[in-house]
């Protein structure tokens, strides 16, 4: 891959570099023609507070994007730690990814997932050409968040936990 021909970067490298650096995980979800759909997401951030937005970034080769993306409203699930099976389930093409995932329509009617660490009720403002993946600006219309759990975490390929630092 190379993004400037003074400046070649090898892909392998540039992800290994780009993974030292810590994300949480959201399950980007709508209903469309009445069926709950959703895909997984570790590119996402906050991007304005007046007005609230916020940017996540699918794969362009994502199956599940086209459907969500024709949604009126979408949530966007922050996901708790130890809900890494949901994480990978969103993930996968072709399967039923609601099989099992208890869910509750937001006011806006879009599937927030149980258990989640919050919710935000969205509708899409932009998508953007970037790369090999859409850069989308949402605006925040619902927020929830639950007090308790701590958030999934992914760095350098896997899943982690927060550790407190006293």
């Amino acid at each position: 891959m190379t993004t400037d021909s003074r400046h070649p970067v090898d892909e392998a490298r540039f992800r290994d570099v780009v993974s030292r650096f810590a994300s949480g995980v959201v399950v980007v979800t709508a209903q469309v023609d009445g069926r709950p759909v959703g895909l997984t997401c570790q590119s996402f951030t906050s991007l304005s507070l007046v007005p609230p937005m916020v940017l996540f970034c699918p794969s362009r080769t994502s199956t599940s994007w086209p459907a969500v993306a024709a949604a009126e409203a979408i949530c966007i699930n922050i996901l708790s730690e130890g809900q890494d099976e949901i994480s990978n389930g969103f993930a996968r093409s072709g399967a039923d990814k609601f099989s099992g995932v208890g869910w509750s329509p937001l006011p806006n009617g879009a599937p927030a997932l149980q258990d989640a660490a919050a919710h935000l009720g969205a509708r899409v403002a932009q998508v953007y050409d970037g790369g090999d993946h859409h850069i989308v600006t949402c605006h925040v219309e619902i927020l929830r968040a639950r007090a308790e759990p701590d958030p999934l975490l992914y760095y350098r390929g896997r899943y982690r936990r927060l550790r407190a630092v006293d």
